[in-house]
C-alpha cells in the first residue's frame, strides 16, 4: 500500500516537471507580438526646432532686455520731469529778479533826475516800496524743487531787504529839508541804501551761487540761474554821495563849479588808447569797442551825463549814445559802444566823442575830441 502510494507521487511530480516547460515555452510561441518602440530621429546638428532649454533661455533673456529698456525709459521720463521742474522754477525765478531789477533801475534814474524836487522823490519812493512789496508776494509764491528749499527762502530775503532799503530811503528823505544838514542826512541815507547791497549780495552768495552747485550735482544742464543786481549806480552806496544827492535837492541850482571833459579813448579788447595828433589804425573786429572815460571836473555832482561816438565816413556817420547816471567831482566814469555796425575800411576817417554840457558849465572847450583813424580788416 505504502509503495503503490508512493509510486503513485513519483508519478505526480514527474508529469509536472515534464509538463511545464512544454507549456511555458508553447504560451510564450503562441503569444501575439505587440508594436516594437518607435526610435525618434536625430536632429541634425545646427538646424530643426530649438530645445525646450534654449527656447526657456531666449524667452528670460528677451525678458530681461525689456524690463532693462522699461527701466530706461521710465528714468528718462523721471528726468525729463526733474529737469522740467528746475526749468521752470528758474523761469519763475527770472521774472521775479527782473521785475525787481527794473524796479532798481527806476530808483537808480528817479535819484539822478536833474532838477528834482524833495517831495517828488518822496512820493516817487513810496511807489517804488508798494512794486518791489508786491515782487516780495511774488517770490514767496514760488514752489521750488525739494533740493532748492533754503535757496528759495534766501530769494525771499533778498526782495524783502529791497522792500526794507526802500522804505528807509523815504523815511530819511521825509526828515530831509533845507535846513538840514547834509553830511549826517547823507551817513542816515547811506544806511538805508547799504539794505540794496546787501540783498545783492545774500543773492549771490545764499541762492545764484548755492542753486548753480545743486544743479551740477544732480546732473541738470541748460538750466540757467539768472543774476541780479539792484544797486547799479555804485555812487548810492556811499555816504559822501548821498551827501552831494542832498545838497543837489535842497540847495539853489547853479550853485558851485560844473563841468565835465572827456579823459581819454581806449580800443577795445586791446586797450590801446587814441591819440588825437597821430593817425591811429584800429583793427575791426566782432569785438571792437570803443571805452570812452568822462571826467567831472567841476566841484558839483553831476547826473545823467550824455556822451556821444560819432564815426564819420561811409554813405553816412555812425552814431551811438551813453548816459552816464552820477559822476561825483573829481570822479572819472567810463562808457563802452559796442555793435558799430559797417565801419568805413582803408581810408582815413574821424572818431569823434562829445560830453554833452551841463547846467551851468562854462568851459566847454574839452568836451568834444577828435581822432584820425584807419579801420582795418582783421
Amino acid at each position: 500500500m505504502i509503495d503503490r502510494d508512493r509510486r503513485d507521487s513519483e508519478e505526480i511530480e514527474f508529469d509536472f516537471f515534464d509538463d511545464a516547460p512544454t507549456r511555458e515555452a508553447s504560451a510564450t510561441e503562441d503569444a501575439p507580438r505587440g508594436p516594437k518602440p518607435r526610435r525618434l530621429p536625430r536632429r541634425p546638428p545646427g538646424g530643426g526646432t530649438a530645445p525646450p532649454v534654449v527656447r526657456l533661455a531666449a524667452l528670460i533673456a528677451g525678458a530681461i532686455i525689456l524690463a532693462v529698456v522699461l527701466v530706461l525709459w521710465v528714468n528718462g521720463c523721471r528726468n525729463d520731469q526733474k529737469v522740467d521742474a528746475y526749468k521752470s522754477y528758474m523761469a519763475d525765478v527770472d521774472k521775479v529778479t527782473s521785475d525787481s531789477e527794473q524796479i532798481g533801475k527806476q530808483l537808480n534814474t528817479l535819484i539822478a533826475t536833474p532838477g528834482l524836487k524833495l517831495q517828488d522823490l518822496q512820493d516817487r519812493l513810496d511807489g517804488l516800496r508798494n512794486q518791489q512789496a508786491q515782487v516780495v508776494t511774488q517770490a514767496q509764491g514760488l514752489d521750488p524743487p525739494g533740493t532748492l528749499r533754503e535757496q528759495q527762502e534766501s530769494l525771499v530775503d533778498t526782495m524783502a531787504l529791497r522792500v526794507s532799503g526802500l522804505a528807509g530811503l523815504a523815511q530819511a528823505f521825509a526828515r530831509i529839508t533845507a535846513a538840514s544838514d547834509a553830511t549826517q542826512a547823507g551817513k542816515s541815507l547811506a544806511q538805508q541804501s547799504a539794505r540794496f547791497v546787501a540783498s545783492d549780495v545774500v543773492y549771490d552768495d545764499f541762492f545764484r551761487t548755492p542753486s548753480q552747485l545743486i544743479l551740477r550735482e544732480e546732473g541738470i544742464t541748460g538750466v540757467d540761474v539768472p543774476d541780479s543786481a539792484f544797486l547799479t549806480t555804485p555812487e548810492l552806496a556811499t555816504a559822501s554821495s548821498w551827501e552831494l544827492v542832498v545838497k543837489r535837492l535842497t540847495q539853489s541850482p547853479g550853485g558851485g563849479l560844473h563841468g565835465n571833459q572827456i579823459d581819454g579813448v581806449r580800443v577795445l579788447p586791446g586797450g590801446d588808447r587814441l591819440s588825437p595828433t597821430d593817425e591811429n589804425t584800429v583793427e575791426a573786429s566782432e569785438r571792437l569797442a570803443f571805452e570812452v572815460a568822462v571826467r567831472n571836473s567841476g566841484d558839483s555832482q553831476e547826473t545823467q551825463v550824455e556822451v556821444t561816438l560819432t564815426i564819420q565816413g561811409g554813405t553816412q556817420p555812425i552814431k551811438r549814445t551813453k548816459t552816464i547816471a552820477i559822476i561825483d567831482p573829481s570822479k572819472t566814469k567810463s562808457v563802452v559802444f559796442r555793435d558799430l555796425g559797417t565801419l568805413p575800411f582803408g581810408t582815413r576817417t574821424t572818431v569823434r566823442v562829445n560830453v554833452l554840457p551841463v547846467e551851468g558849465e562854462q568851459n566847454t572847450s574839452n568836451n568834444t575830441v577828435e581822432y584820425p583813424v584807419i579801420f582795418s580788416f582783421g
